[in-house]
């Protein structure tokens, strides 16, 4: 495994993350869900990733069950808050209350006295930013957060903007992550956010790498195979954050071909691709087996050259590759990854 500081700060992190959003406490299993976090974590992995709102916090209990007896000084725990989880007008939003309170049941649920990042999930139109970043503050200085972060701010850059200047102004530890969707088929953040996360310090993990599946090319020629995402109770996330689309699937089709001809498999490899921006800090995938934890921990091994990887990109684009002076496409035959 490999690490890398988390943004501007001494937080070493797993190039590679475990996520839970849909699986643990959800379609997996707690017997499964141990056996992947133990083996994540046997496989280097130390940066877990899991929000209140997923499973209305089932994944937090179920990733807490699971980490109870692995080392704590060795982990590092993220989650999230801002969504709803219980009823009424105090259930959701990033208020002074609800976040204090959130917190507190996040805690509860994972069994722990901290938790290492702690993130706003999204913005709260209805909180004023001052009051939401100096509640984080007070939790970082309470103890019971060491480091904090926001996720989807992507789409709102002038609150991202807004979020720096006033931790710079009040001389509050600032964000050191930034969590949004990055994959081969949804490149939107390399049209600002990375710009503005490399001006702040800070790092990017980054969720969906393999856009929920649809990368690894299982839904080829309109497939649906049992079990995926697809034919279960949180299919409708494929379409609401447009992963599942005709025109990802083509593309997907010809990125396996462009793996196949390198005796490739397509999920580490795309994987692998996130992993070259120089922002991004670490990739969050998901599992539901052993095996797909160690698939996607394989990212580290490939090795293309910079031409190939443009072959890649060309691939998904549905662009003919680009060709030398020589009149040569560009790209060697990769090496076969360990």
């Amino acid at each position: 495994m490999e690490y890398r500081a988390l943004g501007r700060s001494g937080l070493m992190v797993s190039r590679v993350s475990l996520g839970s959003w849909t699986t643990y406490g959800g379609s997996v299993d707690q017997s499964a869900t141990s056996a992947i976090v133990h083996r994540a974590f046997e496989l280097g992995i130390n940066l877990f990733d899991t929000a209140d709102v997923y499973v209305k916090g089932a994944a937090e209990r179920a990733l807490g069950v699971a980490i109870r007896d692995l080392p704590r000084e060795q982990l590092v725990i993220a989650t999230k808050c801002m969504g709803r989880v219980w009823d009424g007008p105090l259930g959701r939003g990033l208020s002074r209350k609800h976040i204090f309170d959130a917190l507190d049941q996040s805690l509860e649920r994972l069994g722990l006295d901290y938790v290492d990042l702690y993130q706003f999930h999204a913005p709260d139109a209805d909180t004023p930013l001052e009051e939401s970043l100096r509640a984080f503050e007070d939790l970082v200085r309470s103890g019971r957060v060491r480091y904090v972060g926001f996720s989807n701010f992507d789409h709102h850059p002038k609150l991202a903007d807004e979020v720096a200047r006033i931790q710079k102004r009040e001389r509050y530890l600032p964000m050191i992550s930034s969590q949004p969707r990055y994959s081969l088929v949804d490149r939107h953040v390399e049209d600002g956010h990375t710009a503005y996360c490399k001006r702040h310090g800070i790092g990017m993990i980054v969720y969906s790498p393999l856009a929920q599946g649809v990368l690894t090319n299982k839904y080829a020629g309109g497939a649906r195979p049992e079990g995926s995402r697809a034919t279960g109770a949180f299919s409708h996330f494929l379409t609401a954050e447009k992963a599942l689309t005709d025109a990802n699937v083509a593309a997907a089709e010809r990125f396996a071909a462009f793996c196949a001809e390198r005796r490739l498999d397509p999920a580490p490899v795309a994987v692998a691709w996130t992993l070259r921006h120089p922002q991004v800090s670490s990739a969050i995938v998901g599992a539901s087996s052993v095996e797909q934890v160690e698939q996607n921990v394989r990212a580290l091994d490939v090795q293309l050259s910079d031409a190939d990887w443009r072959l890649a990109e060309a691939a998904i684009a549905g662009k003919p590759p680009k060709r030398s002076k020589s009149g040569e496409r560009t790209g060697k035959r990769a090496k076969k990854h360990r």
